[in-house]
């Protein structure tokens, strides 16, 4: 947890915010020379700033990656790493089970810069996905544990798949976050978090962030990724894989992107993310021990229709867990009351502790219904293909005393019929 910031004799041992917007060089060639990324520097933080550079940095050791950057939100992260290898007229393959707000920029607004996304059951056959990919397809994209419905993604099946078709497996890490489970030592190529998530920890700051594992040969495949490996003339010709080696697609995505875009992390986000770093290790183990008990009361409960977590022995996904998380998943759960989705909403209401937030994965519980939440924008097509049923509740279990939690689930339950 000590990486990213390395302090030496007389400097201090927290890591400062450099809360400026430029830095100052004492010769117009200094300048020049950052411009054309001949030299590595800070020149305006909108492309890069000591804070954010150095808990990137930290991220990326987390994920055993090569580069990372960060981003001003989950969603802005999704984005570059989608965008960075895609363009007008290129199609990439996703897994239809994802956050809402993931689909929806996939699946909508994407499509208004000319991407197109095919959107496959994540649990179907390699030979069914591989028939979602076509000659234009740059890309797989999939959620390790999916956002609500708590699903676990076969890593290496995605991998072999994404591999086979020549493109790069990109996956969101933000629900076990790398201290549960690492990607890239399953066959993932890039993966991306929502920071605001486990990583901050304390629902105090949005962010993002993409790491590289520096695995994926782009040169192998020509012109197919031509954004990488071919003169970029917005840098003078420069060509991000000869001049960047496996830091490539990083660079290009601080460069190009978030030059043009300017999706940056605040420096006293980042500063606030690195304290919720330190302590990830600890959270995340009582995330996982509270949300096992809980998940095992909730399973036993007759007021209770249906339960997702792969922590239960009788859940579909617990074998996959088993494999790529042995020590846990995360604190999310997903399940239903009995009755209608009204039932579900009138339980909702009577919580007292747990907080009805739009926010998930932080250390005080909270809890949400995506149907009238965060997926309302979905049609109830839509809901059903991102694995949402409509009386789902999803409940992110905090880190307070398990009793607490499950005494407050209790006297909610007694308004079920």
């Amino acid at each position: 947890m000590q990486e990213g910031w390395h302090p030496t004799k007389g400097e201090p041992r927290i890591l400062p915010i450099y809360q400026s917007t430029t830095f100052k060089y004492d010769t117009s060639e200094q300048m020049a020379r950052l411009f054309d990324l001949k030299d590595s520097g800070y020149f305006y933080t909108r492309l890069q700033n000591p804070t954010n550079d150095t808990v990137a940095a930290k991220i990326t050791a987390l994920e055993g990656g090569v580069a990372g950057m960060l981003t001003s939100s989950g969603q802005a992260a999704n984005f570059y790493a989608v965008f960075n290898v895609c363009e007008t007229g290129d199609h990439f393959v996703c897994a239809s089970t994802i956050y809402g707000g993931t689909y929806n920029l996939f699946g909508i607004t994407m499509k208004k810069f000319g991407i197109e996304c095919t959107f496959v059951d994540a649990d179907a056959d390699e030979e069914t996905i591989s028939a979602a990919f076509r000659p234009n397809t740059k890309a797989l994209f999939g959620e390790t544990v999916t956002n609500p419905g708590v699903t676990v993604l076969d890593i290496e099946k995605f991998a072999r798949i994404a591999h086979r078709h020549g493109v790069p497996l990109i996956v969101d890490n933000t629900f076990p976050t790398p201290i549960n489970c690492r990607p890239f030592e399953w066959g993932a190529d890039i993966v991306t978090h929502s920071t605001t998530k486990y990583m901050d920890g304390h629902a105090t700051s949005v962010g993002g962030a993409i790491v590289d594992s520096g695995n994926f040969d782009w040169d192998a495949y020509g012109d197919k990724f031509h954004g990488l490996t071919t003169p970029d003339p917005s840098y003078h010709g420069l060509t991000y894989t000869k001049a960047f080696g496996k830091a490539a697609f990083i660079t290009k995505a601080t460069a190009q992107l978030m030059r043009d875009m300017g999706s940056i992390q605040s420096p006293f986000d980042a500063f606030l993310l690195n304290l919720g770093l330190e302590t990830l290790h600890l959270r995340m183990q009582r995330h996982c021990e509270n949300a096992q008990k809980v998940a095992e009361y909730l399973a036993a409960n007759p007021k209770i229709a249906w339960i997702n977590y792969s922590g239960l022995k009788t859940d579909k996904y617990h074998a996959l867990a088993e494999k790529y998380m042995p020590n846990g998943t995360c604190g999310v759960i997903a399940f239903a009351t009995k009755g209608s989705r009204e039932a579900s909403l009138r339980f909702i209401d009577h919580l007292k502790m747990i907080a009805i937030v739009t926010h998930v994965a932080d250390a005080r519980s909270c809890v949400l219904h995506p149907a009238s939440h965060t997926h309302r924008q979905l049609s109830d097509e839509q809901l059903r293909e991102a694995g949402v049923a409509p009386d789902l509740i999803r409940l992110s279990v905090g880190i307070e005393n398990v009793g607490d939690i499950i005494a407050d689930i209790e006297q909610a339950l007694q308004y079920i019929n």
